[in-house]
């Protein structure tokens, strides 16, 4: 390796102040001590979305159309602005270093990116507000939608202090798969009229995500047990791999359900459900 595992060479054309004044140290050590906290948030998270479908079983259903639009609108924000700082220097290490250094090494942890790979772990607990939207406009909740925000959340926060390589691959896919998603739901939930092969597209690119997350997995678990310097536990990476293929099965089977099977038709917003 050219690089030493902590260090990043990519150069932005402009850092913005809350990147380069961020504590990189002192969130570590926050979560060093703090990270099974994500144990509580998706209990309650479970006591709150099911105690409050039930409650609302009998109770009319909410529009909350300006909300949902806000909300959709604040993250798809957020996620393209995490993309657009978090890409750019995947490609450039991937270009100049290679797919395997982009897999095992954390450079991103010391450079602009940091701060986007905080923001990214914090971020999975208040995408758990989506679920309200669900609830409270009476929609279907089907398990993909809550199974995915759970594990998403433990699993992120109890990697962060790993510092994992392959986390650059999970941030950067979850940045720009959510750009596209978030964008949509947005403009759904303003009345726009969006063609079907919008959401048959984001469906695809989270399967495709899914593929890749997967394959990034394996390529580590392999360069890991060749004895190899990947950082990374193999105990991580086999949580990850069952998390991903989880997910790709899951997606895959709504992308059946959705688009192919004729009998039972479904749309994008089954997962999500923000936008009816």
């Amino acid at each position: 390796m050219a690089l030493h595992p902590t260090t990043s060479d990519f150069n932005y054309s402009m850092v913005f102040g809350f990147e380069r004044d961020f504590d990189e140290e002192s969130f570590m050590q926050w979560m060093l001590h703090n990270w099974t906290l994500c144990f509580w948030y998706s209990a309650l998270y479970v006591i709150i979305i099911f105690g409050g479908k039930y409650l609302m079983e009998k109770r009319p259903k909410f529009d909350l159309r300006p909300a949902l639009a806000l909300w959709s609108a604040i993250l798809g924000l957020f996620s393209i602005m995490g993309a657009a700082r978090t890409l750019p220097e995947m490609v450039y290490v991937i270009e100049k270093y290679g797919f395997t250094y982009s897999v095992c090494n954390p450079s991103y942890f010391n450079s602009p990116t940091a701060f986007w790979a905080f923001m990214f772990t914090i971020s999975k607990v208040y995408e758990l507000g989506d679920t309200m939207f669900i609830v409270l406009r009476k929609q279907q909740l089907i398990f993909l939608h809550w199974y995915h925000h759970i594990s998403t959340l433990i699993y992120v926060w109890y990697s962060y202090t790993d510092h994992l390589g392959p986390g650059r691959w999970f941030m950067v896919m979850n940045y720009v798969v959510h750009s596209f998603m978030y964008t949509y739901y947005a403009f759904r939930a303003m009345r726009f009229c969006v063609p079907k092969w919008v959401s048959v597209c984001i469906t695809t690119m989270q399967i495709t995500q899914m593929i890749l997350g997967t394959t990034v997995n394996v390529w580590a678990y392999d360069v890991k047990s060749r004895g190899e310097y990947c950082q990374a536990t193999l105990q991580n990476l086999r949580c990850s791999i069952m998390m991903y293929v989880s997910y790709w099965f899951l997606f895959s089977y709504f992308f059946y359900n959705a688009y192919l099977r004729r009998s039972q038709p479904a749309s994008m917003e089954k997962i999500h459900k923000k936008s009816e």
